[in-house]
């Protein structure tokens, strides 16, 4: 029996404490890695990283492997931050701009929490949806927060904080309704809810407005997640044309605590890549 299999198997019955806290966790976003699940968390353990985010990886599990992936990951000395809440929301269209929609988004958003809870997992990723062509983008942006609200409400009866993501139009996310930090700062602050914060994404603001630094540091108190690749190329922290030394510096002259997630396509052998951008991000933190 290889490792990947005795750990899975003796898992199950394994009840191991999750790992401490820390004022800066790194993480990793697992669908940017090869292999199978148990692989990539191997990977993400081997690095040095202190946590993972998961998108839809859990969709359709029950509480067998539910119980068996916690463990799992326990015994790595690993930790699972994040999962989308709306992991399908491009292929079912789900939309939070559409009022016409919000019930049947709230039904799939409570699913996941009660997998997030299942799994204690803190954080929930709210995605936007996107643009609709018959409505004014005033309009779409109320009822994003309206649609935003009553997520917040129902996240808290399962005691997870959602953070809202951006991503960029220009290259990844053609149509995308919420496409920059700046509006994503707005947005939370208009729902104004303690179960709702921001995901900062430094790749997709650099894509799609640039001044990174500037914007991380007004958006800080309202950011649970910063998520990192260079650009172009959405690779590793050097590669591109984003200094991120400088903005690591940013982030920790901010006293931020919270979660930094490595989100890129690596170049280079997995763990050799993900261990070289953890130490450089330690070391500029």
């Amino acid at each position: 029996m290889d490792r990947r299999v005795f750990l899975a198997s003796s898992a199950a019955f394994t009840q191991t404490a999750p790992p401490p806290k820390a004022k800066i966790t790194s993480s990793v976003m697992l669908w940017t890695l090869k292999g199978t699940l148990e692989e990539k968390l191997e990977t993400a353990a081997k690095a040095g990283i202190q946590s993972v985010q998961f998108v839809g990886e859990h969709t359709g599990w029950d509480d067998v492997r539910i119980r068996t992936v916690k463990n799992l990951v326990r015994s790595l000395k690993l930790g699972i931050d994040t999962l989308g809440v709306m992991p399908n929301w491009g292929r079912e269209k789900l939309n939070l701009v559409d009022p016409a929609q919000r019930d049947r988004l709230l039904v799939e958003v409570e699913k996941n929490l009660v997998a997030a809870q299942k799994l204690e997992v803190p954080l929930g990723l709210l995605m936007s949806g996107n643009t609709l062509t018959d409505r004014t983008v005033e309009q779409q942006f109320q009822s994003m927060i309206d649609g935003t609200k009553k997520c917040g409400e129902l996240a808290a009866k399962y005691g997870v904080t959602l953070i809202v993501e951006p991503l960029n139009t220009r290259v990844n996310h053609k149509g995308y309704f919420l496409s920059n930090c700046v509006d994503g700062l707005r947005l939370v602050q208009s729902v104004n809810h303690p179960n709702v914060r921001l995901l900062f994404d430094l790749y997709h603001e650099q894509v799609e407005r640039g001044d990174v630094i500037r914007s991380a540091q007004a958006a800080m108190p309202m950011v649970k997640v910063f998520h990192v690749a260079d650009n172009p190329g959405r690779n590793e922290p050097g590669t591109g044309e984003m200094n991120y030394a400088n903005i690591y510096k940013a982030i920790a002259k901010a006293n931020y605590e919270g979660i930094v997630c490595m989100e890129y396509l690596p170049l280079k052998e997995q763990v050799s890549s993900l261990k070289q951008a953890v130490t450089e991000m330690r070391a500029s933190l």
